[in-house]
């Protein structure tokens, strides 16, 4: 059932109890958790944390502890599938959802005991009501009771009312059997796409302003939380700015409360700011050369995996008026004289070479004088600290190594991620140019499909499934802004990438069509499982994001022709 009061039908029921959450393995989770961990600590609320990074380890780690707790936190999983029957848990167990994924499971939001679902009222969820989803066993056990009594003999006074009730059942049979296919219908309707609602984030973030404990440290996690989001294209691009408005009004609400304080000033203070600035990834970190490069926009813009691209990207340079020295050379070393209209000089050119949205709301944050950091800087650093290919024996030391990156007090971390983030950029953009010059991405019909193959370069960089989202949705963008064919710009996109040469699995990734008006739903989560069971192809589909499954490699061609005639 969805918990209207956080306050106190959440946080004051678990406020003198041991609790366990799981945490699912992205950035606004993160950022959620440790809104929560901070307010825990505030009231000295013993809580366990446990990262899961799919259902798998959900449930291994559900079994594991279940003995010693009662009251479970779930961090963006387990909304959208149905949390009892996976977990079986005792019938005195609690768990407060707070997830992202949508469509919410309907048996989730009707369980009024063991599922509180943390989750804004304002998301468009459009549940289907009560009755047209479940029926009273009550009516099924006089059906079957009907159907007992007709097996006794009536004497033939009694035949009249005995036809009758036969009649009167057949109907009832009848009006049952298109309850249940209306039933089928709703819930295909309501299940067949998949999106993202509200940053988890920010509604943690909403909990601890309305107990008026929030901090500022609690603010920025919120607008990273958010900013995840958008990065990945999880949300559409009014979402995105109508919850940047809301932010806004925090962040303003936050620099009036210390402007009259005495640290305001002092080399540690934090100050969060909203601005407009440039859709460069990483550019205040690296130099302005490299972030154009390695920026999805700009590159897929101006087509840089070509020789003419990379002409224009001179040409592009030249308008704006800065010097390739200059370009090249960290940004941080560059004149002053150029910094200081930069932001002016590069909108006014990249609208002549049709980047119309290089400018974008977002904010940034100061610790002292000296560390300044986009929300989107931190959202690439702690993605890669994350996702990092190096080998993690414990399992969790990627995990913490990105929880960590989010403090202040951690900033050796934060950059050690920012330099992981410019190798993964790097690597993306030289995939997308290999398969755009190579011509991987191949039209299969209903939707396109691009394979990487076991001895591509940083191969072992995508194989986790938030780096492949990420890489599939640059490719897709840069493959609609080069092709000619305008059938193929409308078309979606399924990509596959190694993932374990002994066992021979790949990860398989369907990302939604790039349109203009995209509303970002991903219909490939239930294609998938559909394709699957028709061709007995031996999937797992073990990630919160239910369009991105594991495949055995000898199973790829039957799954993909079951998925080209279901698409059809």
């Amino acid at each position: 059932m969805f918990v209207f009061d956080f306050r106190k039908e959440f946080y004051e029921v678990v406020q003198n109890q041991r609790v366990l959450f799981f945490v699912a393995s992205d950035v606004d989770a993160l950022c959620a958790c440790k809104i929560l961990q901070a307010l825990f600590q505030c009231d000295h609320v013993q809580y366990t944390l446990v990262p899961v990074s799919g259902w798998q380890e959900l449930e291994t780690a559900f079994l594991e502890h279940k003995e010693q707790f009662r009251y479970f936190i779930l961090i963006n999983c387990g909304a959208n599938v149905d949390l009892l029957d996976i977990l079986q848990p005792d019938e005195d167990a609690v768990f407060f959802v707070c997830d992202t994924h949508r469509p919410v499971n309907v048996v989730n939001v009707y369980n009024d005991n063991q599922i509180k679902l943390l989750i804004k009222q304002d998301d468009d969820l459009e549940v289907p009501a009560y009755d047209d989803i479940f029926r009273d066993e009550e009516e099924e056990e006089e059906e079957h009771s009907g159907d007992e009594r007709d097996q006794g003999s009536e004497p033939s006074g009694k035949r009249t009312r005995l036809e009758e009730e036969i009649v009167e059942r057949t109907l009832r049979r009848r009006q049952r059997r298109e309850w249940e296919a209306r039933r089928r219908d709703i819930l295909f309707d309501y299940e067949q796409y998949e999106y993202h609602g509200t940053s988890s984030a920010m509604v943690m973030f909403d909990l601890a302003w309305m107990m008026s404990k929030d901090l500022s440290d609690m603010l920025w996690w919120a607008i990273v939380g958010l900013t995840d989001q958008w990065v990945q294209d999880k949300i559409t691009q009014m979402k995105y700015v109508t919850d940047v408005g809301i932010l806004q009004r925090h962040v303003s609400r936050h620099s009036h409360r210390h402007e009259d304080e005495e640290h305001a000033l002092s080399v540690d203070c934090t100050r969060i700011s909203f601005e407009y600035d440039l859709r460069l990834a990483l550019y205040q970190h690296w130099s302005l050369h490299d972030s154009l490069c390695n920026t999805c926009y700009t590159a897929a813009r101006l087509k840089l995996w070509s020789v003419h691209g990379q002409k224009r990207l001179q040409e592009f340079l030249a308008d704006v008026g800065l010097p390739l020295k200059q370009a090249k050379q960290k940004f941080q070393s560059m004149d002053i004289s150029l910094k200081e209209n930069l932001l002016e000089m590069i909108e006014e050119s990249a609208n002549k070479f049709g980047m119309k949205d290089m400018r974008v709301q977002t904010f940034s944050i100061h610790f002292g004088f000296k560390h300044k950091f986009l929300a989107s800087d931190v959202v690439f650093a702690t993605l890669s600290l994350m996702e990092s290919p190096e080998k993690d024996d414990s399992g969790m030391g990627h995990f913490i190594q990105a929880l960590d990156s989010l403090s202040r007090s951690n900033l050796d971390k934060l950059y050690r991620g920012l330099e992981l983030a410019k190798r993964q950029l790097q690597a993306t953009q030289q995939t997308i140019a290999s398969c755009l010059c190579t011509n991987l991405v191949i039209s299969q019909g209903p939707f396109l499909y691009c394979a990487l193959t076991e001895g591509t370069p940083d191969v072992l960089l995508f194989s986790k499934p938030a780096s492949l989202s990420l890489l599939s949705r640059h490719l897709l963008k840069s493959f609609v802004c080069s092709t000619k064919n305008r059938r193929c710009k409308l078309l979606p996109l399924v990509m596959a990438a190694p993932l374990c040469a002994e066992q021979g699995t790949v990860t398989v990734v369907g990302i939604p069509p790039e349109t203009d008006g995209s509303d970002r739903k991903n219909f490939f989560g239930r294609a998938f499982e559909k394709a699957a069971e028709g061709t007995n192809s031996r999937t797992l589909h073990n990630h919160f994001d239910l369009s991105v499954i594991e495949l055995k490699a000898e199973d790829r061609s039957k799954f993909l022709d079951a998925l080209v005639s279901l698409l059809s």
